[in-house]
């Protein structure tokens, strides 16, 4: 057990970065049709309206974000991966595809991605623990904290860590049932585009992961970008 496992809560953070202060916009509504950064190793919380849509952009083409959505009505409903999967009937949504809640309902429509289309569903999101299963010693930024300190800076109180959907990660099943942690394919200014079906809130974590090579074959976290679209 490490230091931090006997006391985990969904909205209490295990450490401390800009993530638990630094806001897009007021209470997390960013100007409208303007590119917004998402430093790296931090998150943030984007509110959306129904019909809006947001784009994730992928500056230097190497960075993965770690992405949930949140009912604005009930954070308890969420985007699902294990419902999404079961409702596509495969292991990556495509353009067109309707994403569901762990209440199989719709609440995002991806709309374009103009990247190949590598992304996980499968993988939790990296937390202090996981550091120190690679080797880390102490604290370690992680998209765990980022996620629940960036709707903590926003005023929402997390009620559970989903896991994410890891845009542009390299982690293919093989056939006979192993993993592999490969470099993105994704390319610099590459972007998806969501549509919001019900009022929601998205979270972003640029990826602090620095010990496997997920983040690009040199290992180093970078920005991501946003925009909200109406």
């Amino acid at each position: 057990m490490t230091e931090f496992a006997h006391r985990f809560a969904a909205h209490h953070p295990d450490g401390t970065n800009p993530s638990a202060v630094a806001v897009l916009g007021q209470c997390g509504r960013p100007e409208l049709e303007t590119r917004h950064t998402i430093p790296a190793r931090q998150g943030r919380a984007v509110r959306l309206r129904r019909g809006e849509r947001l784009r994730v952009i992928n500056p230097q083409g190497s960075q993965v974000g770690d992405f949930w959505a949140f009912a604005e009505a009930d954070p308890g409903e969420h985007l699902s991966m294990e419902h999404m999967r079961a409702d596509l009937r495969k292991l990556t949504p495509r353009a067109g595809d309707a994403l569901v809640t762990n209440r199989r309902r719709p609440i995002l429509t991806l709309l374009e991605d103009s990247s190949p289309g590598v992304h996980d569903t499968l993988v939790a999101s990296c937390d202090v623990c996981r550091y120190h299963k690679l080797g880390h010693q102490g604290y370690h930024d992680n998209c765990t904290d980022n996620l629940r300190m960036a709707l903590s800076a926003i005023g929402v109180k997390l009620p559970e860590v989903p896991c994410p959907l890891n845009l542009w990660m390299n982690t293919p099943p093989r056939g006979n049932g192993d993993m592999v942690w490969l470099p993105p394919v994704s390319r610099p200014g590459d972007q998806v585009t969501f549509r919001a079906e019900m009022d929601l809130i998205a979270v972003i974590s640029a990826c602090p992961m620095d010990l496997l090579p997920i983040n690009g074959e040199d290992a180093v976290p970078r920005d991501l970008a946003v925009m909200i679209l109406s």
